[in-house]
């Protein structure tokens, strides 16, 4: 493929030099910790209403009243600011849905298992547990809920009724359908910035740095690939190597900066001409190479014309006395080549004979 469109990804040169930091296992955390946050805050709030609708029933003490403020409005930043300032937040924030777990234990008891708000705080819990610690998260907070909810009913020595009346029902139903909506956004979010890290992670591994195109690790599976492809169904294609002239002296004379501007300039250049399936990879410091696909030697050469000339037309803007000239080697596939290393062997002693022959051209391996 053509890397043109690399560019048009908004990636910068800084985002590939961004330096992953020592404690990223606590950054990590950190934004775990975030996650859980928005959907607990509302989580919570909105709980609070059919669970004092069962309380209003129940003879509990002023103190509980308290509790349930705290738990539904207070707990949740309470949470945020224990894990966020802890050394391990991912494990913190464990410990704390632990605490969710126990908590909504103790209103299932204090509410006598009423039954929509239990069943409202048994989904809710359920879905953090399992989000965010899969079955083993789950199965513990289960239990501690269980527990929690037992303890209660036996010291309150509050009957258990299962049943909840039409205002408790209709108190209850917003947390029905608006949790799941939250959470799934949460999880919808999440799942977008997990396929975003993915693609950069992919990108840093097929990808040079510097100009976006192919490096030569993925450069020549791509040939490899092609190789087999092209004996496998008789097709034509043809490989260039292509080296900056004098590029040492660039460096030398006009400092690393202009030589990185070179690279770039080089880089352009061929993705301006070249088509799109083309596949442009950088082999080193100042040397690329192509693989042109159902394409004749002819060409190619007739392509790399064109770059010779858009060259020659070319100043960079930090150094505009340098003049950029390359030398390529050209190397069509032959049916005698057995490896795909023998065509990149032709290409490279093609690419030494434009350079002994003078640079600035191109030739075809014999």
């Amino acid at each position: 493929m053509n890397d043109e469109n690399f560019y048009q990804k908004g990636l910068t040169r800084e985002e590939w030099d961004y330096p992953f930091p020592s404690d990223d296992h606590h950054r990590s955390g950190i934004r775990f910790a975030r996650r859980v946050r928005l959907p607990r805050m509302a989580g919570l709030a909105t709980m609070f209403f059919p669970i004092a609708g069962v309380l209003v029933t129940q003879p509990v003490a002023g103190g509980w009243w308290l509790l349930l403020v705290g738990w539904a409005f207070v707990w949740p930043h309470l949470a945020w600011q224990l894990a966020s300032r802890s050394a391990d937040p991912r494990s913190n924030e464990f410990y704390n849905l632990k605490a969710d777990a126990i908590i909504a234990g103790i209103w299932i008891g204090l509410m006598g298992v009423n039954a929509f708000p239990t069943a409202a705080l048994l989904m809710m819990t359920s879905m953090n547990m399992m989000g965010a610690g899969g079955l083993r998260l789950f199965t513990a907070g289960t239990l501690l809920t269980t527990l929690a909810a037992l303890a209660t009913l036996q010291m309150a020595s509050i009957p258990p009724l299962f049943v909840s009346s039409a205002l408790q029902g209709w108190l209850t139903l917003p947390v029905f359908i608006f949790y799941p909506v939250l959470f799934a956004w949460v999880s919808y979010q999440t799942a977008i910035r997990l396929a975003e890290h993915k693609r950069r992670l992919e990108l840093m591994s097929t990808r040079d740095g510097m100009t976006g195109v192919f490096n030569r690790r993925h450069w020549e599976d791509l040939l490899r690939n092609e190789f087999d492809s092209c004996r496998r169904h008789h097709r034509d294609a043809t490989m260039l190597l292509i080296d900056i002239d004098h590029f040492k002296t660039i460096n030398d004379t006009w400092g690393h900066d202009i030589g990185d501007e070179a690279i770039i300039a080089i880089t352009h250049q061929l993705q301006l001409t070249l088509r799109g399936s083309d596949i442009i990879g950088r082999f080193g410091g100042d040397e690329f190479a192509v693989i042109m696909s159902n394409t004749a030697a002819d060409s190619a050469i007739a392509a790399m014309s064109r770059v010779h000339e858009r060259l020659a037309q070319l100043s960079l803007p930090g150094a505009p006395l340098v003049k950029l000239c390359i030398s390529v080697g050209v190397a069509p596939l032959t049916p005698p080549m057995g490896h795909y290393r023998e065509w990149l062997k032709a290409a490279d002693v093609a690419l030494y004979k434009a350079k002994n022959a003078g640079r600035n051209r191109t030739e075809v391996a014999a």
